[in-house]
C-alpha cells in the first residue's frame, strides 16, 4: 500500500509540475519582451571626420545600438561632414547619419539626388562655430581674414558651407580674399601649430575634444562672431533662417577663453534617415538615441543637450513615421 501511494503521489506531483511549467511559459510569453518583430540585419551609420564630434558621438552610440538591438549588425563610416552624410544617406549607401539644418535645407533647395526622401528622427544637439587664431593674432573679427591661410573644412562638410557664408556675410570673397585650406577637425589643429594655418573655422557641439586638446598645449583664442555679422548671415534668407546667434559658455575651453563668453553662431544637428528605412528599425534608433542621452553625455558633452520635448522638431525635414511611432509611444 505505501509502494502504491508512493507511485499515486508521484503521479500526482509530475502532474502538477507539467501544469506550473504550462503557466510558467504562458506568463512568460505573455510578460517578457519578445524577440519575433525585432530589427535585425545591418545597418550603416555615417559619421564624420576622425577626431570631430559626430565620429565620437557615433561611437559611443554604436555600443548602446548593439545592446537595444542585438540582432542589427552596425557599422560607422566616417565622412568629411554633413553635406557627404546626406549624399551617402539619400543614395541608399548609408542608413542613417547626422547632418545641421542648413547643409539638409541647402540640399533639399538646391535638389540635390534623393533629396525628397531624406526624413528626420531627431534633432539632436546644436553646433557652435568657432574661429580659432592664435593668441597673438591680429585677427579681431571675420573680415581681419583677408590674405589669410584659413582652414574652411573639408568640402563635404558643414563646416565649408558655414565658414563660406561667413565670409561672405564679413565681405569677403571666399576663393579670393583669402587661401582656403580644405582640410578637417583632425588635421586643423596641428597645422595651426606648425604654422600651417593662420586661422581655421570649426562647426561642432562644445567642447570639442580637438579644439579642448589644442587649447591645452597651445595658446589660442576664440574670435568673436557678433550678432550684426549673423544678422547680415541671416539676411541671405533660405538656408541660412537655421543659424543663429549664441553665446559659447565662458567654461567650454577655459584656457582659449580666460573666462570670457563668446559670442558666436548655432546651428542644430538633425539624426536624418530616408523613407525607404522600416519603420521598427527607425522606431528602434530613435528610442536609443534618446535614452541613452545621459549615459554618452558623460563622455561626449554635447549628447547632454539632446531633450525629448524638442526632438520631434526636425525642420527643415518631415518626421520619419517610425520615429513618429516613437514619440508617440512616450506621449504623456
Amino acid at each position: 500500500m505505501p509502494h502504491a501511494l508512493s507511485r499515486f503521489g508521484l503521479r500526482r506531483s509530475l502532474q502538477a509540475g507539467a501544469v506550473l511549467a504550462v503557466v510558467l511559459g504562458l506568463l512568460a510569453w505573455w510578460l517578457l519582451p519578445q524577440r519575433e518583430g525585432e530589427p535585425s540585419g545591418t545597418l550603416t551609420f555615417s559619421t564624420g571626420v576622425p577626431s570631430g564630434v559626430y565620429q565620437r558621438y557615433g561611437e559611443r552610440l554604436e555600443g548602446a545600438l548593439a545592446k537595444d538591438m542585438p540582432e542589427v549588425s552596425i557599422r560607422l563610416r566616417t565622412s568629411e561632414g554633413s553635406q557627404q552624410n546626406l549624399a551617402r544617406v539619400a543614395a541608399g549607401e548609408a542608413d542613417f547619419t547626422i547632418a545641421t539644418a542648413d547643409a539638409v535645407a541647402t540640399y533639399l533647395r538646391e535638389g540635390r539626388p534623393g533629396a525628397q526622401r531624406l526624413r528626420g528622427c531627431v534633432r539632436l544637439y546644436d553646433d557652435y562655430v568657432q574661429l580659432i587664431v592664435p593668441r597673438d593674432s591680429d585677427v579681431r573679427e571675420v573680415a581681419d581674414l583677408r590674405g589669410k591661410r584659413v582652414g574652411v573644412g573639408q568640402q563635404g562638410s558643414g563646416v565649408r558651407l558655414v565658414a563660406d557664408r561667413l565670409l561672405t556675410a564679413a565681405g569677403l570673397a571666399p576663393d579670393e580674399d583669402i587661401t582656403p585650406v580644405q582640410v578637417g577637425i583632425d588635421t586643423m589643429p596641428v597645422r595651426l601649430v606648425n604654422g600651417q594655418l593662420d586661422a581655421f573655422f570649426w562647426s561642432g557641439g562644445l567642447p570639442t575634444a580637438a579644439v579642448q586638446e589644442l587649447s591645452g598645449r597651445f595658446d589660442v583664442r576664440l574670435v568673436p562672431l557678433e550678432a550684426d555679422l549673423v544678422a547680415r548671415l541671416q539676411a541671405a534668407n533660405g538656408p541660412t533662417r537655421f543659424y543663429r546667434s549664441a553665446m559659447m559658455p565662458a567654461d567650454a575651453y577655459p584656457a582659449a577663453q580666460q573666462g570670457q563668453a563668446v559670442p558666436t553662431v548655432a546651428v542644430s544637428n538633425l539624426l536624418v534617415t530616408t523613407d525607404r528605412t522600416d519603420p521598427a528599425l527607425t522606431e528602434a534608433f530613435t528610442r536609443t538615441v534618446i535614452n541613452s542621452r545621459d549615459r554618452i553625455g558623460r563622455e561626449v558633452h554635447a549628447a547632454q543637450l539632446v531633450d525629448l520635448r524638442t526632438a520631434i522638431y526636425t525642420d527643415p525635414l518631415d518626421v520619419h513615421e517610425g520615429a513618429k511611432d516613437y514619440y508617440r509611444s512616450v506621449k504623456p
